[in-house]
């Protein structure tokens, strides 16, 4: 484990200042819109932009990619992110704001795409799961970290976006100096939108809702923190146990997937976490480690959705299937962080800050009767049946699907395994 996280250092570090660096300008713009009295719903569709430039980005960038190479590319990808930080406070613009988290989300895209593939392409079947968790563990890790980076400067200031600038700008220089050589360039396999959702509903339904809730939280939750009257330094921590909370819940429901039928798992996280987010919208900074706590649980479950979703649909899958429809569902992931963002700054901006859980709650509940209603109509697929589950992580490209551990076993053998498509249940 040792030699191989030595010889992944110039990527981890990359890894470290990138993630940080963004993750800390995420949090910082929701703040400064909040101080510029920028109205709720406004803020969501500015900061929305920066998913739909992501989506756009992981379906695009291999292109740039093929046509100049891993490290050229990389390095203009970020460098547009650094100057995309650098620009904010020179004109405070909705249209111009929400311009630059598009131009932000497409250039992030690219360089995960561009980390991503050299992360694959040291992958082998003897080290898939260990490379797996340890890019996951960095990537939640370096997130939590960039919420900290908040509490060093005056966000009204035009400081913290230089810091950010110069963390994007120093995630080029260990991944520009490495020696490793570039991996290829391959085509990411996709499957139509309309038929995984024939062949797996509920999974595409988990992915989908779980881009709703994190889409929304990150983009919103430094918002919410400034309208309750969380300062600063409280806002930053606030962020920072949601997203490590998003890290801590992955394994133990990994354990509890292995061993029930996954969709009464989804069931019941959807639900819990609806009653989490509900107790949320109750709370206030008056009790605020009460609020780390539930607004854990509720961030925690919430992520734990799309991995539960991934393990649903991949016990439905041939194995030579599993990449090209993860793939898809990370598209429906991207999808669902496009939509919450604006669905719930409308909410904010109607019913106040509570707004963003009460709605995150509404989408749960959804979720849960969507799942019930399917456990209901068609047949379980048995427990010994079932892939073994992946901790996945959807704020990541398609690229890093295919290093998900459950295509060891198809690389090895070339099997292909078929399990039958689930038929409505008699009577």
């Amino acid at each position: 484990m040792t030699r191989m996280v030595t010889s992944l250092s110039a990527l981890i570090l990359s890894i470290v200042l990138l993630v940080s660096g963004n993750a800390f300008l995420m949090t910082l713009l929701g703040i400064r819109l909040s101080i510029e009295e920028v109205d709720p719903a406004t803020i969501g569709w500015v900061l929305v932009c920066y998913s739909v430039g992501f989506v756009v980005g992981t379906l695009y960038v291999n292109k740039i990619i093929g046509r100049v190479g891993h490290i050229r590319a990389f390095a203009v990808f970020a460098a547009m992110a650094a100057v995309a930080s650098l620009l904010y406070p020179l004109a405070i613009s909705v249209i111009f704001w929400a311009f630059l988290r598009a131009l932000s989300g497409f250039s992030i895209a690219g360089v995960l795409v561009v980390i991503e593939s050299w992360f694959s392409s040291r992958a082998t079947n003897s080290n898939r799961g260990a490379m797996f968790a340890i890019y996951q563990i960095v990537f939640y890790l370096s997130a939590a970290g960039g919420q900290l980076i908040v509490n060093l400067g005056d966000p009204a200031s035009f400081m913290p976006f230089t810091l950010a600038a110069v963390l994007l700008t120093l995630a080029l220089i260990p991944l520009s100096l490495t020696r490793m050589e570039a991996p290829p360039i391959t085509p990411v396999d996709r499957m139509s939108f309309f038929t995984l959702f024939r062949e797996s509903s509920t999974g595409v339904a988990g992915a989908l809702v779980c881009g709703v809730l994190i889409g929304s939280f990150y983009a919103l939750g430094p918002v919410y923190a400034t309208l309750i009257g969380l300062d600063l330094g409280d806002t930053s921590i606030f962020m920072a146990c949601a997203i490590v909370a998003a890290m801590l819940f992955a394994w133990p429901l990994g354990l509890i997937c292995d061993r029930y039928d996954r969709r009464w798992v989804l069931l019941w996280v959807a639900t819990v976490a609806a009653l989490a987010a509900f107790a949320t919208s109750l709370l206030g900074p008056d009790r605020f480690w009460l609020l780390l706590l539930v607004v854990g649980v509720f961030t925690g479950l919430s992520a734990t959705l799309y991995p539960v979703a991934v393990a649903i649909t991949n016990d439905r899958m041939e194995h030579h299937r599993i990449v090209a429809a993860s793939a898809t569902l990370l598209l429906s992931y991207g999808i669902g962080s496009v939509i919450g963002p604006v669905v719930m700054a409308e909410l904010v901006s109607q019913l106040g800050p509570r707004g963003l859980f009460l709605g995150n709650g509404v989408f749960l509940l959804l979720l849960a009767g969507t799942t019930w209603h399917r456990i209901r109509t068609t047949y379980d697929i048995p427990v010994a049946a079932q892939e073994n589950f992946v901790a996945a992580m959807p704020q990541s490209s398609a690229v890093l699907t295919e290093m998900d551990p459950r295509n060891e076993e198809f690389q090895e053998t070339g099997e292909v395994l078929t399990v039958e498509d689930p038929l409505p249940k008699a009577g």
